[in-house]
Formats: structure tokens, C-alpha cells, sequence
């Protein structure tokens, strides 16, 4: 069988040190050298997915496993799933159009060398942690996407970069220690041996509620601070309206859901009695992401921290979906993470668009613009209502999932997250009101509207979010196996014939 997930895995890195080789006469070639690399890359992706069995899709397909460090059992396991699958498509889709996107962001041949090498870095570590099989791989594919991400943010950043840079660092480097002396502690509660790290080998072990319970805690910390939930989010508003539009765009879109996709695929089959034990609490505090991120984002003057605030939000309601611990919301959740990594992806993008015209993100310093750049504030408007979970786009789907299959067991909570829902409509709509409405503000009268270049990269988006929010069943068919397998390990066998509905 071709190694589909080691080439993808293998490809953008080997692109990266190309770049980094090139001589300075040649690095005016970066670009398109990057963007080739991006484009391939999506293609095997593309490949893959065809040759994907959807029948099957709760089982890890493409899979490989060879000893790595046998002395502590540490393997290169790799394989998807549906849910894993659909979120390496996510990634390598966003990488070239991020690459496009930025495509004039610098005249300085050497940084734009640097920048597109970090970008295809990243992208390699993407694919990997969703294609992770074994505890000690993921970690440590966990803990060095900080890496190009710290670069990213503290090189290519605003003002404030090297302070968001070291912030970002910072949160993640405590949850990663804490995750450590998890995976530690999982290792020794497990069968050992060379392959003593490997999920499956993993999965039921016989563990004291104490310890079991631990080991839980050191896990979801680490994803809480990725996911980002309240009040461990606060690394994300800085990061956003300091990084590139580009560099938060795979940040917030592809990387923060290794927290929610980590919640899915390794807390709930590892530690089941545990996730039934926190369920109530972590729903709280996924409630209260979900107002705090709405209320929040309503008062932001900053559209980058407008965009980072939906998120916290949008995140709230993917952990309700996840630890109601019923089949609907847990496929909604998973369903949510992709068609947020769209949305907000593309919201990213056009206010990056936004503020390459203006020279800056306040909102402020916009206004009637709808006048001047008609094409450009459809799409944000195009872009925002999905945001906002409008009927006919894909996040509708996946939030009345959620919405509808966490009821049953956590009504009072979904009836709190409902006025999140409600909120995004004034987030949404006040921004488009003060930035495209109204008389147009001084400076703005010879604004350009969106390039064909520009065009290529919000025009798939959108696409994606009509067709899967028309035709959901594209994505669900392969989400369902593994929201079932998640569930049946870990509710018990006599009520799992309720939580499947």
C-alpha cells in the first residue's frame, strides 16, 4: 500500500528545507516553489480521500506502524479515521490558499523565504498530529508545531509580536508539561513494551478512579488551552491581532482544533469514567466560552479580536457537543470543526484583504465601503453569515447538531448556548453595518476590490460552505462511525442504545 499519510506528512517538510537552501540569486522563487509544494500536497490528499472506504470509516485506514524508540515504547503509528481525514483535507486546503493569499506581503525575497518555509513546516506537523496513532507521536508533534508557530508569530508579527510570540509559548508550554506527566503516568498504568504508547493498546485499561482521573486532567488541560476555552483562552485575542491574518488563519482554523480532536480521539476512549465524572463541569465552562466569547466580541474595535472572540465562542459549543456524550452532538461537534476551520478561515483571510487596503484593523476606520468594493463585501457578508450559522451554510448544520443532539441530556446548558447563538447575529451584523454601511469614509473612495488572485482564495471556501451546507451527508457519512466508536467506549453498554439517537 502507498504511504499516503508519511509522504504527506514527509513533502511540505522536504519543501521547507529546499527553501531554506536556496541561494539568495534564487530566492525570488520561493512563492511559486512553495505554492507547487502546497498544491501537490492537496492533490495526495485528494487522492487519499477517494481511495478512503466510507464503510469503514471508524477504523484507521492508510495505517502504518514501525518501531520508533522500542526502549520506551514509542511507535511511527499513523492512520485516519473519517473525523481525522476530514481535518488533514482542512489543512492542506488552507495551506496554498494562505500562500496566496500572502502572496505580496513581502518585498524582501529572504523573509518571504522564511515565511513560506515555517508555512509548509506547519503544515507537516498538521497532517501529522491528526494522523498520530501513537500517545508519545502526538505529543511530540503537539509540543513542536510551537516551533514554526512561535517564529511565525514573533518574526512576522505586529508591534507587539515578540510579547504575543512568548504569551502563545508560554500557555502552551505549561499545558504540553502538564500533558507530559500524563503521558508519562498512561505509560506506566499501560501493557508497556515496545509498543506500549500505541492508542489501541491503550484503550480499557484497568486503572484506580484516582489515578485515572489524573491522567484525564493533565490531557484536557493541554486541550482546553488549544481548544481555547474560557478562562484559558486569553493567549488567542493577542495572538490574533498581532500575528499575520495568514499565520492565525492556520492557527485558529486547523491548530486549535488538536483540542477538540484530541478530546474526541483521545480522552473519551482512554479515560471514559473520567469523561463521565468531568462531563458536568467542563459543560459549564463550555457554556460560559460561549457567552463569554460572544458577549466579548460584540464590544472588540479590533476586527482581528472580533474574529479570535467568535472563536472562543464557536469552541464552547463544539465541547458541549462533545461531552454530552450523545451520538447527534458528538457528530455535530466534529462536523463543527470543519466547517469552522471554513468559515472562520475565510473570515481571517478577507479581514487580512481588509486591512492590506486600509493599514489597519480598527473598525473604526472603515465605513461605506459596501459602495466602493461591492465584490469584497459580499464576500464578507457571504462569509460573516455563515459565521453567524444561517441557514443554507455549513456551520448550521453542524451547530443545530450539537444544539439538538446535546438537549436530551444537558437542556439547561444548550438553552444558555442558544443566546450565543443569538449574540452572533449582532457580532456579525454590527461589523458589517460599521465596516460596508454608510457614507463612505474619507481615504477609502479609491479602494480596489478583491484581485482575481484574491477571488481564488475566498471562492473554494465559499463553495465549501454552500455545498456542505446543502449536502451535509458528504462529510457525515464519514463522521459517523467514529462519533458511534467514541460514544460506545465511553458510556456504559446499557445506555447506549439511548445516546445513539
Amino acid at each position: 500500500m502507498f504511504p499516503f499519510l508519511t509522504v504527506l506528512i514527509v513533502l511540505p517538510a522536504v519543501a521547507a528545507i529546499v527553501l531554506r537552501a536556496l541561494p539568495a540569486s534564487a530566492r525570488h522563487a520561493s512563492r511559486p516553489i512553495a505554492l507547487g509544494s502546497a498544491i501537490a500536497e492537496l492533490a495526495l490528499a485528494v487522492v487519499m480521500a477517494v481511495r478512503f472506504v466510507p464503510s469503514a470509516a471508524g477504523d484507521h485506514q492508510f495505517a502504518q506502524v514501525h518501531s520508533w524508540i522500542p526502549q520506551i515504547g514509542a511507535s511511527w503509528a499513523v492512520g485516519v479515521d473519517g473525523m481525522g481525514l476530514l481535518l488533514i483535507l482542512l489543512a492542506v486546503l488552507l495551506t496554498p490558499l494562505v500562500i496566496l493569499a500572502g502572496w505580496k506581503d513581502d518585498d524582501d525575497a529572504d523573509r518571504q523565504m522564511k515565511y513560506l518555509g515555517l508555512i509548509l513546516a506547519l503544515e507537516s506537523f498538521m497532517v501529522l498530529i491528526f494522523a498520530a496513532r501513537d500517545v508519545f507521536l502526538f505529543y511530540v508533534a503537539f509540543e513542536a508545531m510551537l516551533i514554526p508557530l512561535y517564529f511565525l508569530i514573533g518574526l512576522f508579527g505586529g508591534e507587539q509580536r515578540r510579547y504575543a510570540a512568548v504569551k502563545f509559548l508560554v500557555f502552551s508550554l505549561v499545558g504540553g508539561l502538564v500533558m507530559l506527566a500524563g503521558v508519562i503516568a498512561l505509560y506506566g498504568a499501560g501493557p508497556g513494551g515496545s509498543q506500549g504508547f500505541l492508542t489501541d493498546n491503550l484503550k480499557g485499561l484497568s486503572m484506580s478512579t484516582t489515578t485515572e482521573r489524573l491522567i484525564f486532567v493533565a490531557f484536557f488541560f493541554a486541550f482546553a488551552i488549544k481548544a481555547p476555552m474560557v478562562p484559558l483562552h486569553t493567549w488567542l485575542p493577542t495572538v490574533a491581532q498581532t500575528a499575520r491574518p495568514g499565520t492565525t488563519t492556520l492557527l485558529v482554523a486547523v491548530l486549535d482544533k488538536v483540542g477538540t480532536f484530541g478530546m474526541i480521539s483521545l480522552c473519551l476512549p482512554l479515560f471514559p469514567n473520567a469523561s463521565r465524572w468531568a462531563a458536568p463541569v467542563i459543560i459549564s465552562f463550555a457554556v460560559a466560552s460561549v457567552i463569554y466569547g460572544a458577549v466579548l466580541a460584540i464590544g472588540q474595535k479590533d476586527m482581528l479580536r472580533l474574529v479570535a472572540y467568535t472563536s472562543v465562542s464557536h469552541f464552547g459549543v463544539m465541547v458541549l457537543g462533545i461531552f454530552a456524550f450523545r451520538q447527534t452532538a458528538l457528530e455535530g461537534s466534529a462536523f463543527y470543526m470543519l466547517n469552522h476551520g471554513l468559515s472562520t478561515g475565510a473570515l481571517f483571510l478577507v479581514v487580512g484583504f481588509l486591512i492590506k487596503r486600509r493599514g489597519s484593523a480598527q473598525i473604526a476606520d472603515f465605513g461605506g465601503l459596501q459602495r466602493v468594493v461591492p465584490v469584497l463585501a459580499g464576500t464578507f457578508l457571504i462569509i460573516g453569515l455563515s459565521a453567524l450559522a444561517l441557514p443554507g451554510l455549513s456551520p448550521f448544520v453542524s451547530e443545530i447538531m450539537v444544539l439538538v443532539g446535546a438537549y436530551p441530556a444537558a437542556r439547561a446548558a444548550v438553552i444558555v448556548a442558544i443566546v450565543g447563538v443569538v449574540l452572533a447575529a449582532l457580532y456579525i451584523l454590527l461589523a458589517y453595518q460599521k465596516i460596508f454601511t454608510g457614507p463612505v469614509r474619507k481615504g477609502l473612495e479609491k479602494t480596489p476590490d478583491l484581485s482575481l488572485r484574491e477571488k481564488l482564495v475566498t471562492g473554494p471556501l465559499i463553495v465549501a460552505m454552500v455545498v456542505l451546507g446543502f449536502v451535509p451527508g458528504v462529510a457525515l457519512t464519514v463522521l459517523r462511525d467514529p462519533a458511534a466508536a467514541a460514544i460506545t467506549t465511553t458510556v456504559p453498554a446499557n445506555t447506549a442504545a439511548e445516546v445513539s439517537q
